[in-house]
């Protein structure tokens, strides 16, 4: 895919969409960054509603350290792998406290040094929270990239790379919102809805299919 058909395509997301952020609710970065921890092979839904009442008890590292392994569990129980986040969760927030003065890192070394924090959780952190250019890959990026012919990879490390060097720098910290929710909702895995696609037109996936049959 070319430069101006990339261009057209962050054009038409943006003006559908002039600000896009995380379906994830927050407040503060430490709150998205455990909601993000949490969010791991679960959904914002399910994270929403289970941080809705973890935040209205503890919303700080201090406050959920206190709260003890077990107590966090209870609140958390719903989400998948909820036992190997608990325990990531009171050890980040420890370290959080004891090493970084209760605030989130603003910078990625030490943000990744956290438990449960690897590089997607910290390019997330970084966009959502402090307005960097970081594009964080999941399911639903890496498939849109992919399918669209935006950033083809055969893994996410590649599609995350070839996306940061070809999104227009205009683009760049919004990118990673517009894929997601675009994926999440109109590019699915099964069974895309092209016909409601407002980027269709300039889409590669039919280019491809085309040929396939051919």
């Amino acid at each position: 895919m070319n430069k101006i058909k990339r261009t057209r395509i962050f054009s038409i997301l943006r003006e559908q969409n002039p600000s896009p952020t995380t379906e994830l609710v927050y407040q503060t970065p430490f709150e998205l960054l455990i909601s993000v921890i949490l969010s791991a092979q679960a959904t914002d839904v399910a994270v929403n509603r289970a941080t809705k009442k973890l935040y209205a008890v503890a919303n700080t590292p201090e406050k959920i350290h206190t709260l003890g392994l077990s107590k966090l569990k209870s609140y958390i129980k719903t989400i998948g792998l909820y036992n190997n986040k608990a325990n990531n969760i009171i050890e980040t927030c420890r370290l959080l406290v004891e090493k970084f003065n209760s605030e989130v890192p603003k910078d990625r070394e030490p943000l990744e040094s956290l438990p449960g924090v690897g590089r997607k959780t910290a390019n997330v952190v970084l966009n959502t929270a402090f307005d960097e250019p970081t594009i964080a890959v999941d399911t639903h990026i890496f498939r849109v990239s992919n399918r669209t012919g935006i950033a083809s990879g055969k893994n996410v490390t590649q599609v995350e790379q070839r996306l940061l060097k070809f999104v227009p720098n205009e683009f760049k910290r919004d990118a990673h919102h517009w894929l997601i929710l675009h994926g999440r909702y109109t590019c699915i895995a099964r069974s895309p809805r092209c016909g409601s696609c407002i980027i269709f037109d300039e889409c590669e996936w039919k280019e491809r299919e085309k040929h396939a049959e051919n």
